[in-house]
């Protein structure tokens, strides 16, 4: 039979071991916030500011022209590169361009430095200088530039600029191509290019309004990612007074170009 004693050892027992434990866990707790730690032990910061870089050479390659309005070819060598170095959210920019008659001068030549802001997901706002001389034997221009750069749904790449040039001159190029993936390795990648101004520009060869479209196709091998040759065929066609300016010239409005070449990245 358990009597009445019994029963008060017992709770008194209990308590005590309750105690005991609640004591032992104070102390726990006590020690863990008094132990010092040494920097050594800290975790480290999870880096967020580091400047990285890429350059790409989208387009290095040998162009073979077919004028339609006569029965000469041109053979030239043609670039388009693209840069930028900075962190996530700012980056200083670098575009250029040209192309290279092989007996002749450099022509198209066009070279921008643009600070670019992170707006969006995939998207730089831009603005910058512009240096330009579309023809050989003519003036070049500076220009302020202001555009968007990106990456539109269904991953269409865009980009799209406005030109102030250093006499007041407006002028505007969009850009749009698409990177259609045939295989891991096969690439086809189409491309259009399009020109407007606000004024006419005699001496450039610019007239106003539309100026030119261009349209390509290129069809490219990544033996690697960073290394990848390709052929294709470009078409471009001036309209209005710049097609007027080119006749003047002797030059022909629309042309068909056979295309090699190999695109980089670093």
């Amino acid at each position: 039979m358990i009597t009445s004693s019994n029963k008060k050892y017992r709770a008194c027992h209990a308590t005590f071991l309750l105690a005991c434990k609640l004591l032992a866990s104070m102390a726990l707790m006590t020690s863990l916030v008094k132990a010092e730690v040494t920097p050594e032990e800290l975790p480290s910061p999870v880096e967020d500011s580091a400047v990285r870089s890429f350059l790409l050479i989208d387009q290095l390659e040998h162009t073979t022209t077919r004028y339609t309005g006569g029965d000469k070819d041109g053979d030239a060598v043609r670039f388009n590169t693209s840069g930028w170095i900075g962190g996530d959210y700012n980056r200083l920019w670098l575009y250029t361009e040209g192309t290279k008659v092989y007996d002749g001068k450099l022509e198209d030549a066009d070279v921008q430095l643009l600070y670019g802001r992170l707006i969006a997901p995939f998207w730089d706002l831009q603005a910058g200088l512009r240096y330009a001389k579309p023809l050989s034997d003519g003036p070049s221009r500076s220009y302020a530039v202001f555009g968007v750069q990106g990456l539109a749904p269904y991953r269409f790449g865009v980009q799209a600029a406005t030109f102030l040039s250093e006499r007041g001159d407006i002028s505007a190029r969009a850009e749009l191509e698409y990177e259609l993936l045939l295989t891991q390795r096969w690439i086809l990648q189409p491309r259009l290019a399009v020109n407007y101004a606000l004024q006419e520009v005699r001496d450039q060869g610019i007239g106003r309004g539309l100026n030119d479209i261009e349209l390509g196709l290129r069809l490219r091998y990544e033996i690697k990612r960073e290394f990848a040759p390709y052929v294709g065929v470009s078409w471009q066609s001036s309209y209005g007074g710049t097609a007027d300016f080119a006749r003047d010239r002797g030059e022909d409005v629309n042309e068909w170009s056979l295309v090699t070449g190999v695109r980089l990245w670093f």
